[in-house]
């Protein structure tokens, strides 16, 4: 299978995608929005979006199966399966607020080999594909060499259910805002693995994703040099709901905090 030919296209086809999520930013009026949940909402633009995505997928890898977070198809389990996120950051594309993405996870027999997060109004692609490094717009990309948690800036998003678990979050993320660089909260999972993958960020945690959310930038920021694990370390994160994201030089510390906040 030529994953790097079957990027190539994903990409083309995100950028397509892309152009019409601009040319509805600021059309979508309140009765069009459905609300999925308070703090969950969807309008025509995700599914159109979805749409476009699935039809142009079928073409690249026919036969192939659905993961996608508005179920405009099928989702079921095959040899060959895209998961589709056609629009990360739906409340900032209706907000109006510039940052969205496109994000796109292919797996092979289970495994994520191909990852696409397209940042919509900045028209930056990221790309990667199972040992063939990650891209942006087509230059080598690989996450920061910062060496501690001190010296980081962070990523984060807060929570969009099970509650129960505030308080320890909480508690990680009082840590740190008093023992790094800075925290930030865009709004969109995609576009915060992406800028760990690039360096922008050093190191990014969130619960209560999906894996539309993150398996489009998971393997972006793997073949960056990064590492990606499940709160305890492990390797749940794409349907564990919880992800860490970090250059390998402050993995392990980073997740010591989330981990022991977690355990309290």
């Amino acid at each position: 299978m030529d994953l790097s030919n079957i990027c190539r296209q994903a990409v083309l086809l995100t950028e397509q995608t892309a152009r019409f999520l601009r040319q509805e930013l600021g059309n979508v009026s309140t009765s069009q929005i459905e609300e999925k949940a308070l703090n969950s909402l969807v309008s025509y633009v995700d599914k159109t979006a979805e749409v476009q995505l699935v039809e142009g997928l079928q073409a690249i890898t026919p036969g192939c199966s659905f993961l996608t977070e508005e179920d405009s198809v099928e989702n079921t389990e095959g040899e060959l399966r895209w998961i589709v996120d056609p629009l990360d950051g739906t409340t900032n594309f209706l907000f109006q607020l510039p940052v969205f993405s496109i994000s796109l996870g292919l797996e092979l027999e289970g495994e994520l080999v191909l990852g696409i997060v397209y940042e919509v109004n900045q028209s930056e692609a990221f790309y990667a594909w199972k040992d063939g490094g990650a891209y942006l717009n087509g230059r080598s990309i690989r996450v920061s060499q910062r060496p501690s948690l001190p010296e980081s800036l962070l990523a984060t998003g807060f929570p969009y259910y099970d509650y129960d678990q505030t308080q320890a979050y909480l508690k990680a993320l009082e840590h740190f805002m008093q023992h790094t660089r800075g925290i930030r909260r865009f709004g969109s999972a995609a576009v915060d693995l992406a800028y760990v993958a690039c360096g922008r960020f050093d190191g990014f945690f969130e619960y209560s994703l999906q894996p539309y959310d993150v398996a489009g930038g998971a393997l972006i920021v793997q073949e960056a040099g990064g590492i990606v694990t499940d709160f305890q370390g492990g390797g749940n994160w794409l349907h564990g709901g919880e992800m860490l994201a970090s250059n390998a030089l402050i993995a392990t510390d980073f997740l010591n905090v989330v981990r022991t906040a977690f355990k309290s």
